[in-house]
């Protein structure tokens, strides 16, 4: 009876409860209501939700069957405006579509791989291999060894300075944010000094090409003075005609005309060193094996030192070389394969060249060839210098003209160009006078070997291998792994000891050939 009463009770209460929920619920729901707003339950906003995502497909299916229907009939989407954002502007197949063409047309006037990998053959395999004997003649199988480290390192150092042109967005891909060696500097010394780094890159750009014109120059008077030995002409006055035949590059404006003939001498070129090597491999038999030494020259070998160095140097063009590649990711392939086979080539000339003459080898190993051979040879390489020159003097105007004579832009001088495009006086005399000053350096220092070891020691291993390890350090310390952080460190350590004992010989030896007036 006591547990029919509490049952009977309990059922009562759970219904007045239920009532009383159900009447609160209708009122906030007539509430919510006239707001202006709808109420629900958990299953019927699962429901609501179902329904969307269904009326979502049937509607985007509506659409996609619209598009179908709309290519079928007109061969293109003209009405997908409709479903973009306000339903303006052109379609994105039309955007797309547009995109392409223009690509199409930029990658028509971009380079290939094989196309960069002859452009940097040139840089790195052109007349001053020559200067490669002498090197083993003071560094010995250390000398050899130096060429192969020299490529190794260069090609790192080459990769580093690429990847430094790029940033990483949000979605973790590559972008490419800078594209020269100097915007690099300058991110690097940003914010405190912004163009600092600039513009020692750009000293130091000036400073090895105008030292490249010289060594032209130098190397003409001393093919010419050697291929002529009877003429009663001095090696000087070799250099005063050569730099006469340089003179119309003041007034050249592009180097269309050039670049065509230096392609065909850089072939000639080519054939010059079989012929060498050819030469030198006849005899063989005579090869001095005995004289390749492992112990090396101390004040000799660091000039070597900056002579295989500056052989190698290509990193100042490097980054616009990559820009302007039609697939940018075979870069690092071609960089390999180009060093690969100038190390092998260089090694081979550089060996066969001095087991042929041994102690005998001179600053330019053509001089060391037999009268007649030296003679033809020795004319092909001053017309290959003469074509050559062009380019790196063409180089270092372009910086003088940006870095010095800009208007309104807080250079020191105006443009050196008029409204109409022609040259100023100012811009015609500069030219004249850089010519000019390029057979000045030639006249009063001839030595060959000695200034290449000088640049290459100054300018070439801060820009082959201080640089690019000191830029890398800076921009992606916090992405670098521990062996490539001891990577440049390392060469850092070894670039600056190198660069400093290099260029002190250097000097040593100029001032010796002054002290004794000697040429060689």
């Amino acid at each position: 009876m006591a547990h029919l009463i509490r049952h009977t009770v309990s059922n009562k209460i759970i219904g007045l409860m239920n009532s009383a929920s159900h009447k609160s619920e209708a009122k906030v729901s007539g509430v919510f209501a006239r707001l202006g707003f709808q109420t629900a339950t958990d299953e019927e906003a699962l429901a609501f939700a179902d329904c969307d995502g269904l009326d979502y497909d049937y509607r985007r299916g509506l659409r996609m069957d619209e598009v179908k229907t709309t290519e079928e009939t007109d061969g293109m989407v003209a009405e997908d405006s409709h479903y973009q954002r306000h339903g303006n502007g052109p379609s994105e197949s039309r955007k797309n579509s547009d995109s392409l063409e223009v690509e199409g047309a930029q990658d028509k006037r971009k380079i290939t791989a094989w196309d960069a990998g002859w452009n940097v053959t040139n840089a790195i395999q052109g007349m001053f291999v020559l200067g490669l004997p002498y090197a083993v003649l003071h560094g010995g199988y250390l000398g050899l060894f130096l060429i192969v480290f020299s490529a190794v390192v260069c090609c790192y150092t080459g990769k580093i300075l690429i990847v430094c042109l790029y940033e990483e967005n949000e979605d973790g891909e590559r972008v490419r944010v800078r594209d020269t060696y100097v915007d690099i500097a300058n991110a690097c010394c940003a914010p405190r000094f912004p163009v600092l780094g600039g513009h020692v890159v750009n000293v130091a750009q000036i400073i090895e090409l105008v030292m490249t014109c010289i060594l032209y120059v130098v190397v003409s008077g001393n093919l010419m003075y050697n291929s002529f030995p009877g003429f009663p002409v001095s090696q000087k006055a070799w250099s005063v005609l050569a730099a006469v035949a340089l003179l119309p590059c003041a007034f050249l404006r592009n180097l269309k005309a050039v670049s065509k003939l230096s392609l065909l001498c850089t072939i000639v070129h080519f054939i010059i060193n079989v012929m060498v090597i050819a030469f030198c491999l006849s005899h063989a038999q005579d090869w001095a094996w005995d004289k390749v030494k492992f112990y090396i020259d101390v004040k000799k070998f660091p000039i070597s030192i900056g002579i295989v160095v500056f052989s190698y140097t290509s990193q100042i063009f490097l980054p616009s070389l990559e820009g302007n590649m039609q697939k940018p990711a075979e870069f690092h392939c071609m960089l390999e394969w180009t060093h690969i086979a100038a190390c092998i080539l260089k090694g081979l000339f550089a060996l066969v060249a001095y087991l042929t003459w041994a102690d005998d080898t001179k600053e330019v190993i053509t001089d060391n060839l037999p009268p007649g051979i030296r003679m033809w040879v020795n004319i092909f390489l001053v017309a290959k210098a003469l074509l050559s020159y062009p380019l790196p003097f063409f180089a270092a105007v372009d910086i003088l003209e940006k870095s010095l004579f800009q208007d309104g832009d807080g250079t020191p001088f105006p443009n050196c160009y008029g409204t109409d495009g022609r040259l100023k006086s100012w811009g015609l005399a500069m030219r004249i006078g850089l010519v000019v000053f390029t057979l000045l350096m030639a006249i009063f220092v001839p030595h060959f070997a000695l200034l290449m070891g000088l640049t290459g020691s100054l300018t070439g291993a801060g820009l082959c291998f201080l640089l690019p390890c000191l830029f890398h350090l800076k921009l992606l310390w916090r992405k670098l792994l521990w062996h490539e952080v001891f990577f440049d460190i390392s060469i850092c350590i070894i670039g600056s000891i190198c660069s400093i004992s290099g260029f002190i010989y250097s000097t040593e030896g100029l001032i010796e050939a002054f002290k004794y007036n000697t040429l060689d």
